[in-house]
């Protein structure tokens, strides 16, 4: 039985960053089927300032953007304790063990290479959400359990 003062869930907000315009409208159009709330960043700063406002879920992020490379970027969110726990997962044309070992040191979650096949995207797209929500979950019950605690001890 819910609780009276539950809310329903909201959407799960994905960020997709490429500076290429038809990607972005690609991987939306991929994502359309599911009940998504999609914003788009088509550079790496204008990425890093919709990640502060829109609080996503999850980025889809292109490697090779201007004015910050999505290393940078999955390197700064990741470092950042407000944004670390975001799934990052890389989406870009570069497939060289090289580059894919580059976007693991810079923390990314997953990776997928240009182009995109439907299937693969979306169905990493829902389990990294998965995780992101049971993290998220796990979070909040482990706070209220400390609020408990601390609740007891002052009142014992």
């Amino acid at each position: 039985m819910p609780q009276p003062d539950a809310q329903p869930p909201r959407k799960s907000r994905i960020l997709i960053a490429d500076d290429n315009e038809q990607n972005c409208e690609l991987l939306e159009a991929y994502l359309a089927s599911s009940d998504y709330e999609i914003a788009m960043a088509f550079d790496g700063q204008q990425t890093l300032d919709k990640v502060a406002t829109l609080q996503p879920d999850i980025v889809l992020l292109d490697i090779m953007m201007p004015r910050m490379s999505g290393y940078e970027v999955c390197k700064q969110l990741k470092e950042n304790n407000a944004t670390a726990g975001i799934p990052i997962l890389m989406v870009t044309a570069l497939n060289e063990m090289g580059d894919i070992e580059k976007a693991v040191n810079a923390g990314c979650d997953d990776f997928l290479t240009k182009p995109v096949n439907r299937l693969e995207l979306t169905t990493r797209v829902k389990s990294l959400l998965r995780v992101r929500h049971l993290t998220t979950e796990r979070d909040r019950l482990l706070a209220y359990l400390d609020e408990m605690d601390s609740a007891e001890s002052a009142g014992g």
